[in-house]
């Protein structure tokens, strides 16, 4: 039977999902809970290849497992998670046809960048978001991610490294909000959400750098469609950090758990 999970982690101590000859990976801990729980070697397939230091709340992956092991598909997450780290949890688990394909079937991806304004470091932020200078203007972000949204090329916006047929990728939404402290102090913060069907190396750590670089004036809107049209990187600041970013959905087109 085929098995789809859906899995939350925190990236800060992992090379990425990816395993890797050196490194400790989320897909590793996972293929080594399968074999520790069910004693088979499975390869499980994740939607996407999260960074290393990038989270997820909402990977999903497969991996197939004998119709001759007895278990209710929906307990699997459960006995799965005690051979899991503490930074990896299962969050769902079920049985679905024989042709899902974690990657392959994906139609879109949501992914969520945050940061958030301070003077000096937050230790309870630091972790999953960007201590970010200035004072953005949100119509300016607000204009910059207008111009992202739609079909384009967007080579500008991939670190060296993709080899990929195309870069051309479609934004079905660049949507920019605000989240204050819940701990009532003075810090307060944005996120960034991407969404769409399919995403290059870096790509949305470099969208978050040109939203939040346009909000403060060191980027021009018009700059950012040059790179669109000319694939010029150089036009476009920085990367950002891999902490502020987590792989929040993946749409199937139809909901895979109950």
């Amino acid at each position: 039977m085929n098995i789809a999970l859906s899995v939350c982690y925190d990236g800060t101590d992992y090379s990425g999902w990816q395993i890797q000859k050196n490194g400790r990976t989320v897909q590793g801990e996972l293929e080594r809970a399968v074999f520790e729980t069910f004693g088979v070697s499975a390869r499980v397939t994740g939607s996407g290849r999260t960074d290393a230091g990038v989270h997820a709340a909402g990977q999903i992956c497969n991996f197939s497992l004998s119709d001759s092991i007895k278990i209710v598909p929906e307990r699997i997450a459960d006995a799965l998670n005690v051979h899991l780290p503490y930074d990896v949890r299962v969050q769902q688990s079920a049985k679905v046809r024989e042709d899902f394909d974690a990657c392959r079937s994906a139609k879109k991806k949501t992914y969520r960048y945050k940061v958030y304004f301070s003077r000096r470091e937050n230790p309870l932020f630091e972790r999953y978001a960007v201590r970010f200078s200035g004072d953005p203007d949100f119509a300016l972000m607000r204009e910059c991610a207008d111009v992202l949204e739609g079909e384009h090329d967007f080579a500008a916006f991939s670190s060296t490294g993709s080899s990929v047929k195309t870069s051309v990728r479609n934004l079905y939404s660049v949507e920019i909000g605000p989240w204050a402290d819940e701990l009532g102090e003075t810090v307060f913060g944005i996120f960034i959400d991407v969404c769409g069907n399919g995403f290059l190396y870096n790509m949305v750590r470099i969208i978050a750098g040109a939203v939040l670089d346009c909000g403060v004036g060191k980027l021009n809107v018009s700059a950012v469609k040059e790179a669109l049209q000319t694939g010029n990187r150089e036009l476009l600041g920085k990367t950002m950090p891999a902490k502020g970013l987590t792989l929040m959905q993946v749409d199937y087109g139809y909901p895979i758990f109950r």
